[in-house]
């Protein structure tokens, strides 16, 4: 079954409260977005696998745990969640990058797919889907349908904001999917807006509206 982890951090909470305010800049929004992905990512990669390997210091040979190579796929759910992606490349610079596109349709709120590029071996991979939000969970469980569809196995999935309504939905879709939220919020709106959240997250990652 999956996991929920909500974050406590001091340093998340702070940052994620900054986001929220609406008087927060697009090129403030932007740094936020991407010190709060890094700081979520040291914490959801804590179980990658490691091995022990032989290095030479200055001093002597000694053995040390290093990462048991470096299969792992960064996936943002476009746009917004390329605003994650940077975060958290800073950790893993060697992880791929896959793209998958969705928008959801403003009368029926669900998700409608226009573009999926990943990683050709994206079956051998540990995948971190990343989004800002998690509202009705339509784009989410779709994003990761897709992902399942070509291969995909190991994957987490990261936002910023949750509603109940999203989260309920994400693990009944996909219950071997663990979920990493940064804040959990009370409600979705009449129009499917997270209450309170931070408005739309790519108009304020990209200064659209």
């Amino acid at each position: 079954m999956s996991k929920v982890y909500v974050f406590d951090h001091p340093l998340i909470q702070h940052k994620v409260a900054l986001m929220r305010d609406k008087a927060t800049t697009v090129k403030e929004f932007r740094e936020l977005a991407e010190e709060v992905a890094m700081l979520m990512g040291f914490e959801a990669t804590r179980n990658l696998p490691m091995e022990e390997v032989e290095i030479e210091t200055p001093i002597c040979t000694t053995k040390v745990n290093m990462l048991k190579g470096e299969d792992i796929a960064i996936v943002p759910i476009l746009r917004a969640g390329l605003g994650f992606v940077d975060g958290m490349l800073a950790l893993i610079p060697n992880a791929k990058v896959g793209h998958v596109g969705l928008y959801r349709d403003p009368e029926t709120h669900e998700p409608v797919e226009y573009y999926c590029k990943l990683p050709t071996d994206i079956e051998k991979r540990q995948i971190f889907v990343v989004d800002p939000m998690l509202a009705t969970g339509g784009s989410a469980v779709a994003a990761i349908d897709f992902i399942k569809k070509r291969g995909g196995k190991d994957i987490t999935f990261m936002c910023l904001i949750a509603a109940p309504e999203g989260i309920e939905t994400l693990e009944k879709a996909h219950p071997d999917v663990d979920i990493f939220i940064a804040a959990k919020d009370e409600k979705l709106n009449e129009n499917a807006y997270i209450v309170p959240g931070l408005g739309d997250a790519g108009d304020r990652l990209y200064g659209t509206r």
